[in-house]
């Protein structure tokens, strides 16, 4: 079902961009496995591929010590987002979640998040385990144009 085929829960932006209600980006985030999660180092941006499950309403995921732990839990704000395109409906959108990221460290929290069906795609051992909790989530849906609409044609030579 396209986005246009229930007008009630839009919300349109100017520029004709949809503005997603916090359910829908909650849908999209629960059917994604990879997303980026930004963080500041040195105040300096970086930017890290992760895979990642929902669970409630928050974002977990596995990693090793190292700079992507270290900069995710230093008490600073965190981000993290998805894309998506679905060609034949002709859109495209992305959900931003910005919030705070804690390594989950007690016991029983720690095994409840070790239950979860989330396993690391790398080889390496992941044992640290976070949690980003959501201050905010927003998320738009747009309609792709067609390359064509927007090249220039071609002039003429001799």
């Amino acid at each position: 079902m396209s986005s246009a085929d229930n007008p009630q829960t839009h919300h349109w932006l100017p520029d004709g961009m949809e503005e997603l209600e916090v359910a829908e980006c909650w849908r999209l985030l629960r059917h994604e496995e990879v997303g980026r999660l930004a963080v500041a180092i040195a105040d300096h941006p970086d930017i890290f591929p992760i895979n990642y499950l929902v669970d409630g309403e928050s974002i977990v995921f596995r990693t090793a010590a190292g700079t992507k732990l270290a900069a995710s839990v230093l008490g600073k704000g965190v981000a993290f987002e998805i894309d998506g395109y679905d060609a034949i409906a002709g859109e495209a959108w992305s959900v931003v979640v910005k919030g705070y990221a804690r390594e989950i460290e007690q016991m029983l929290d720690y095994f409840d998040a070790d239950d979860l069906p989330l396993f690391p795609w790398h080889a390496s051992v992941k044992p640290n385990i976070v949690r980003v909790t959501p201050d905010l989530i927003s998320g738009r849906r747009f309609h792709v144009v067609e390359r064509s609409s927007l090249e220039a044609p071609l002039p003429e030579h001799d």
